[in-house]
């Protein structure tokens, strides 16, 4: 399910939406909810949230059961870290449990349970499975509630259990802002979305897909000389340059959002020394006839082929941080595999000639 559809999903309660017809759905009366949600529906007025009272508002999500937990997060600034959030699920023996967490970062493990700043009114808040539809009603103690609202559904089949009910990562997000007064919503960019995206495409395009092809270059075509040459050095180049970018990128962008990623900060790094140490490799390379030249080739054979192999870890790696799906995993996958076929039907050719 894309993100805007999971939108959709947990709105279609309350027909914002004009091209989705959801008056089968679009209130609890309708599908006898009203005595199973412990606190009075009626004046919801099949919206999803209605002022109940002074400082009390009411809230019924609704999401498409997927054997999942359904989740709405309470942003002060439209990030996930800072933000509280109810959860729902209905687990697979049938017990149905809502709790709230704390999001504190973006691992399961700081994502604390019955933790947060929300006050969920005491006994106000269920969880119901109806008509292959989930249902999460609570109730808040607050003035106005916070406007920019994260929409999280998770995995299907995995939920929180006992003792420590951790959260998995989920599946499917979306960042939507609500006008409380007027119900419009207006559906928010990832922040620093086209950073993060630049950050991820010049990486992968740098050091995940054209070193690999000046390494195939500059092993199997050096009949063709000095082209071959010339194309191993440029496409090399390009890709470092590209990596640099990237990797300058990556630092502005774990500044900006203060992400926990040290792993994959680490594994950049790494791969940016080592893309150093080549380029100086290069710079101090000694003359073909000399005595050191066969353990040059030996240093710059293993430190490119290391590089090559960390480049593409750390951008499958990128790809599960960033939550960037399926698509993009398998986008590089194909590449990649793509560039092992050359590879090994160009070795084949070179050993079958000597």
């Amino acid at each position: 399910m894309k993100a805007s559809s999971v939108f959709v999903a947990f709105f279609l309660v309350c027909g914002l939406s004009s091209s989705v017809n959801s008056q089968t759905d679009s209130c609890s009366s309708n599908l006898n909810l009203n005595r199973q949600i412990k606190f009075d529906t009626s004046s919801l007025n099949c919206n999803p949230y209605a002022q109940a009272g002074p400082n009390l508002w009411s809230f019924i999500l609704s999401a498409p059961n997927t054997n999942a937990y359904v989740a709405i997060g309470f942003s002060p600034n439209g990030n996930m870290v800072g933000s509280s959030a109810v959860v729902g699920w209905v687990a697979a023996d049938g017990v149905a449990q809502i709790k709230q967490y704390s999001l504190t970062g973006q691992s399961p493990p700081q994502v604390l349970p019955d933790q947060g700043t929300l006050e969920i009114v005491g006994n106000s808040s269920s969880v119901v499975s109806e008509s292959s539809r989930l249902y999460v009603a609570f109730q808040l103690s607050t003035d106005l509630p916070e406007n920019r609202l994260l929409y999280a559904v998770g995995p299907a089949g995995v939920f929180p259990t006992a003792p420590n009910f951790r959260l998995t990562e989920h599946s499917n997000k979306v960042s939507t802002t609500l006008n409380y007064v007027t119900g419009q919503t207006q559906t928010q960019k990832s922040p620093y979305s086209n950073l993060r995206r630049s950050h991820g495409i010049l990486n992968m395009l740098g050091w995940g897909i054209l070193m690999p092809i000046g390494a195939i270059v500059a092993r199997y075509f050096k009949q063709w000389d000095p082209i071959w040459f010339y194309s191993h050095i440029s496409i090399q180049s390009l890709g470092f340059i590209f990596g640099i970018v990237g990797v300058i990128c990556g630092f502005l962008l774990e500044n900006k959002l203060s992400a926990n990623v040290n792993k994959h900060k680490g594994l950049g790094i790494f791969i940016l020394i080592l893309g150093c140490l080549q380029v100086m490799a290069f710079l101090a390379r000694p003359e073909r006839g000399s005595k050191y030249r066969k353990y040059w080739n030996w240093y710059h054979y293993s430190v490119g082929r290391l590089l090559i192999f960390f480049a593409a870890v750390n951008v499958f790696y990128g790809i599960h941080l960033g939550n960037a799906g399926t698509g993009w995993n398998a986008g590089f996958a194909v590449v990649l595999v793509g560039l092992f076929i050359v590879a090994a039907v160009l070795e084949i050719r070179m050993w079958m000639r000597k």
